[in-house]
């Protein structure tokens, strides 16, 4: 059963529409504050903020990973590294012989 407080809205009604309030569901499952903003920019952007809502969810939700799990390489820098190493004799994990000690360096 929703509270009261619930069923109170300041500034529209695309939130009180709802089953579930985002802010309750965000409250009673105890999300952090990036993991709650993903999720109201999710369940709102319908009826509010549209793109930039999914954009602002997306930023939160990078904010996540990097948070969780540290800065994470985009695709760009991964194959420029392969081809890098390509370029210096690694090919599918296996290196030239006698190219370990300059690899390393």
């Amino acid at each position: 059963m929703t509270s009261k407080v619930y069923n109170k809205q300041i500034g529209g009604s695309h939130y009180k529409d709802m089953v579930v309030q985002p802010s309750e569901f965000i409250n009673k499952n105890k999300l952090q504050f990036a993991e709650g903003n993903a999720i109201k920019y999710i369940c709102r952007h319908a009826h509010k903020g549209e793109v930039q809502d999914l954009e602002k969810a997306k930023h939160y939700i990078d904010m996540i990973i990097e948070r969780d799990y540290g800065p994470q390489e985009n695709w760009i820098d991964g194959y420029n590294k392969w081809k890098d190493l390509s370029m210096k004799g690694v090919v599918n994990n296996k290196v030239k012989i006698g190219d370990l000690k300059h690899l390393l360096k």
